[in-house]
């Protein structure tokens, strides 16, 4: 170890010693002092406040402080040797019981009623009684006055605020605090990187200060002052890069494709059935507008499933096709590719049957383009794409990629679960002379913070009113395991709507044997439940029991192309009466004629997949139902989230929720980058005005200085923040 100053980049064992740095990089990915300085406290607890320890959850990973209530020794029964148990409580009425094997008199000496100590552990049950096998814990002094224990190991705790941090079963949080306190006492902190204009008039500390009080709180206040400022530094580093991205593409060139009076989409407008919604007037108008401008539209369209995106998008690419452009539609599988194939052909009609017996005059081709089509239809279709007879191409990503040539690429849509990145716009670049406007299409709500945090570089359209004609969807939470006649009852009523001529799904969250896929549940979870159900077990189940006699087909992505298409057109033609699939039907699918979906193992799928998944039915003249089976106990926190999608068909109001029971890291791209994030405490529910806020002084930075040039130390700390591949996630398109 070493006394000299350390700095961000020192290494951790010139600072704590080889083993404990090789523990913290091993199980914790924390290298240099930078990082563990980094390593925020997970929460705060106080000496005299209660844990409440009967909000743990069985399975949780938990460090607790409690008190030492009694202990007893007992003969283990299957092996020689004693067992100490320890109860400890947080003085609220919730105790958990610690279980040591072996003789262990010292502990019993030591761990005696009335102790103060921390706990970690994982949480399991026996007998009903919540315990932890083992745990690792440190005491606190002498007794629950509050006083500071003497010896160094716990110097750290001596405060009102005791931090806990993210830990690990070999390096528990009272080692990171310890080894906090080291580096902490050598620390030089990095130039502050805020100017500090903005410091003064946004009234933020210094960031010495905000890194030793976040870690060592001298007060409440304080730690309020320090998480605020070390907040801002996340919320800052994150907008100040979209700033960046947004203005770098308003100076790409792009080719106008204003409207043209009287072709394609005049037409189109002319032989539609019915009114456009304001809604879709407004936003066709906006879209219309950026299309017309010599700058590469980058606008996102969200809208409830049915809220009649598709109209809009496809009346957009008209447009382009009337300025002489081609029009591609990315969808996330083949199987929504050639659906919106058939959807958009039939919405067009003569206008997009250029080349056919009864074609409009200026009619256009609709193309599809899908890995699975034969070599022959291949070249034909590839063929018609590049010498620019077809306006419209539909596929999967895999037009940006498999020798694929556009005559002149004006415009690309991306429906659903695409982020688009560097890697796929250079891939767009390739495909046109000049950047092609995008549009990007989601069905499921996004909250407004994370609208700017994670789409923060797209303009946003809503589309919030849903057509005429469609029917509302009731939706109810089916108990299997406490009520199993309701489960019979759930079949019943299936069978009741096939029998008026109506069509229904059976979503499972698994496909069966094989590998997992992206579209599936994992086989189990910690607790060791049981495998959630599978599409092709269940199918044969329900054809020999509640569903005999009906027409059953089967759907999941492991299926051949060709088998996938076959069985939707047969369930979109009414030839199939039921659809066993797993999320594959999630997104697109277009069936008017299904009015109810059954979700089995609900409580496997997140609330914005549920909501998107019950967006199937319901979507003609007659009223939808969607039906959540579960064997998730009354009260659990599974069985209150299937309660809150059953309550209401708000998708915004599901799109808070589902937000609040994710991890924020999720949001912010950390899971997809797989690398270790320094955004931490930003919380896209609880600090919209923070995050408001630093939108608002990062445009007004970059319009001044769009490089940073003038703030290097800024410069690089965003660079920190918000490293290269997490760049690339937030670069949407």
């Amino acid at each position: 170890m070493t006394s000299e100053p350390s700095t961000v980049d020192t290494p951790l064992k010139k600072l704590v010693g080889e083993k404990t740095a090789k523990a913290l990089a091993g199980h914790l990915d924390l290298h240099t002092a930078g990082d563990l300085v980094y390593h925020f406290p997970r929460r705060y607890d106080e000496r005299g406040e209660h844990t409440d320890i009967r909000s743990l959850d069985v399975g949780e990973q938990v460090t607790v402080l409690a008190q030492v209530q009694r202990t007893a020794v007992r003969p283990m029964r299957q092996r020689r040797g004693n067992l100490l148990e320890v109860t400890v409580g947080d003085g609220s009425g919730g105790v958990l019981t610690c279980t040591f094997f072996g003789n262990q008199a010292w502990r019993e000496r030591e761990l005696r009623p009335g102790r103060w100590g921390l706990f970690a552990g994982k949480v399991t049950e026996f007998r009903g009684k919540r315990q932890l096998n083992g745990p690792e814990y440190v005491l606190l002094g002498e007794g629950g006055d509050g006083e500071a224990a003497a010896n160094e190991e716990v110097e750290e705790f001596a405060g009102a605020l005791i931090p806990v941090y993210p830990a690990a079963a070999a390096v528990p949080t009272w080692v990171i605090a310890r080894c906090v306190r080291v580096v902490l006492d050598t620390f030089t902190p990095p130039d502050d990187p805020l100017p500090a204009t903005l410091r003064a008039t946004r009234n933020l500390v210094g960031i010495g200060a905000a890194l030793r009080e976040i870690h060592r709180p001298s007060s409440k206040e304080a730690l309020y002052r320090a998480r605020r400022r070390l907040k801002w530094d996340e919320a800052f580093a994150v907008q100040l890069t979209l700033a960046q991205r947004k203005h770098r593409a308003a100076a790409w060139p792009a080719r106008a494709r204003p409207a043209r009076a009287g072709g394609l989409l005049d037409a189109f407008d002319a032989r539609l059935p019915y009114e456009l919604t304001p809604g879709q007037q407004v936003v066709g108008r906006e879209i219309a507008a950026d299309l017309a401008t010599a700058h590469p539209m980058h606008r996102l369209l969200q809208g409830e499933v049915g809220s009649g995106k598709t109209v809009v998008a496809l009346r957009a690419m008209l447009q382009v096709v009337d300025a002489g452009g081609q029009a591609a539609l990315l969808a996330p599988t083949e199987v929504l590719a050639a659906q919106h194939h058939r959807g958009i052909r039939e919405l067009l009609g003569p206008l997009g049957a250029a080349g056919e017996l009864g074609a409009a005059d200026d009619a256009t081709r609709v193309e599809l383009v899908t890995g699975s089509l034969g070599a022959a239809a291949r070249r034909r279709a590839l063929a018609e794409v590049a010498e620019g007879r077809a306006g419209i191409v539909l596929g999967t990503h895999a037009l940006l990629y498999e020798g694929v040539d556009f005559a002149d690429l004006g415009l690309v849509v991306v429906d659903e679960q695409h982020r688009f990145g560097v890697e796929q716009r250079d891939a767009l670049r390739a495909k046109a002379e000049q950047p092609p406007h995008v549009l990007v299409m989601t069905a499921t709500p996004i909250p407004r913070t994370v609208a700017m945090t994670v789409y923060g570089d797209l303009e946003t359209s809503t589309l919030s009113q849903l057509p005429q004609g469609r029917s509302p969807i009731a939706s109810h939470v089916v108990p299997a395991a406490e009520k199993p006649a309701f489960l019979d009852r759930a079949w019943r009523r299936l069978r009741e709507e096939v029998g008026k001529g109506h069509q229904a799904y059976v979503v499972c969250p698994r496909i069966g044997d094989g590998p997992v896929s992206d579209e599936e549940a994992p086989r189990e979870d910690d607790n060791g439940r049981r495998p959630p159900l599978a599409v092709t077990e269940v199918a044969p189940l329900l054809a020999d029991g509640p569903l005999h006699g009906l027409r059953i087909g089967v759907l999941h992505g492991r299926l051949p192309a060709d088998e996938k298409d076959a069985v939707m057109r047969a369930y979109a033609a009414g030839d199939l009466d039921v659809l066993v699939a797993t999320t594959v039907v999630e997104v697109g699918v277009n069936v008017p004629n299904a009015t109810v979906m059954i979700v089995l193992d609900a409580d496997r799928f997140g609330v914005s997949q549920l909501h998107q998944l019950r967006g199937r039915v319901g979507r003609g003249s007659a009223a939808g139902l969607c039906l959540l089976v579960t064997e998730a106990a009354e009260g659990s926190s599974a069985r209150e989230r299937l309660d809150a999608v059953a309550s209401t068909t708000d998708g915004f109001k599901l799109a808070e929720l589902d937000l609040e029971q994710r991890r924020e890291g999720d949001v912010l791209g950390a899971s997809q980058s797989g690398r270790r994030s320094h955004l931490r405490l930003l919380s896209l529910l609880r600090d919209t005005e923070l995050i408001r806020d630093a939108r608002a002084e990062a445009i007004e930075l970059v319009e001044e200085d769009p490089e940073l040039a003038r703030h290097p130390a800024l410069a690089a700390s965003v660079a920190a923040l918000v490293d290269e591949e997490r760049a690339e996630y937030l670069e949407k398109g």
